[in-house]
């Protein structure tokens, strides 16, 4: 089945593969048919849909924005003495 991850989104962005699920281990994860390497993804790193995974990748992305200028803030609010 084509499959889209996005567990390294925000690094890499979404990529496609082919993938089948892992009946045996857990109904929610998939390893990666094909590839050099046996890679497996959980059910929150990838979407049967692209546009599944773009929706998901965006929240991740606001996710990030909005620790990234809380951690601005607090350094801002940072005194020395």
């Amino acid at each position: 089945m084509k499959v889209w991850i996005t567990k390294y989104a925000l690094i890499r962005g979404i990529y496609e593969i082919e993938a089948k699920v892992c009946k045996s281990v857990n109904s929610q994860m998939i390893q990666e048919v094909g590839g050099q390497y046996s890679m497996y993804y959980h059910n929150d790193e990838w979407h049967e849909t692209k546009k599944e995974a773009v929706a998901y990748a965006e929240s991740m992305r606001d996710k990030k924005i909005a620790s990234l200028k809380k951690k601005i803030k607090n350094l801002k609010e940072l005194k020395f003495s």
